[in-house]
């Protein structure tokens, strides 16, 4: 097995923290990133074998990529939030959208400048069961991974000819703390003067389906690493398999 440079975007928890432990368990060279400097600190002294940097995919800390070698860039930093989209803030949908969508394209642009010139690579793109499907309160988040859905497969066909592989994971709800925060988010600002407030329950019921019965994240994590190594990849790789079946999506 071949030693990659591996690039992790939001390796302070979750996913990506879980993936950047297992990769460097197993001889890759990974440079785990995270949103802010007191993040980096933290991870920095749970995990020493491995190479913290500070990377806030919105700023110019993206610049940064240029001077590391990367020969796959895992796109898991991600934030979330819920609401129905008649209420929801519109400065919280543009804040999603900067980081899970703008973020990401970013420093995917900056990785392939690299990239495409010694016709290698590879882009993990994270996106959700959330990408092929909407529920109420959950739009806003659905949003964003449709739009990463269209980006995914666009990239796909567009750098394959380039020698570069895209492909997307699409996770169903995994116990990382992630889909617990996003379910709360909403009740920041909903109230009884929101024009959804008759559905509230209906809400509260949808928000409780999510986070209950999650599973295990080492699952995502290990078909991260699957994904690091494979020769090739297909367009979607949803996790668990069968996650469609169980929601009546096939």
């Amino acid at each position: 097995m071949a030693t990659k440079n591996v690039l992790i975007t939001g390796a302070g928890s979750g996913f990506g923290k879980l993936a950047a432990v297992a990769l460097v368990e197993r001889d890759h060279q990974v440079i785990a990133t995270t949103e802010t400097e007191d993040q980096a600190s933290e991870l920095r002294r749970e995990v020493p074998s491995l190479r913290v940097e500070k990377l806030d995919i919105t700023t110019d800390d993206v610049d940064k990529v240029h001077a590391w070698p990367i020969d796959v860039l895992v796109n898991n930093a991600g934030a979330g939030e819920t609401g129905p989209l008649a209420d929801v803030p519109m400065d919280r949908v543009r804040r999603l959208f900067e980081v899970n969508v703008f973020g990401t394209l970013k420093v995917t642009q900056a990785v392939l400048v690299d990239m495409v010139p010694r016709r290698s690579g590879r882009i993990i793109i994270m996106s959700s069961i959330a990408g092929v499907l909407a529920a109420p309160a959950f739009g806003p988040y659905s949003m964003t991974k449709h739009a990463l859905e269209a980006m995914g497969k666009s990239m796909r066909g567009e750098l394959a000819p380039l020698g570069i592989d895209v492909t997307l994971i699409n996770p169903g709800p995994y116990l990382t703390g992630f889909n617990d925060r996003m379910a709360q988010s909403m009740w920041e600002w909903f109230n009884e003067r929101s024009l959804n407030a008759p559905e509230a329950e209906l809400f509260r019921v949808i928000g409780d389906f999510v986070t209950t019965g999650q599973r295990d994240p080492l699952e995502v994590a290990n078909r991260l690493v699957e994904l690091v190594e494979a020769d090739t990849t297909s367009e979607n790789n949803f996790v668990p398999p069968d996650i469609k079946a169980q929601l009546g999506l096939v």
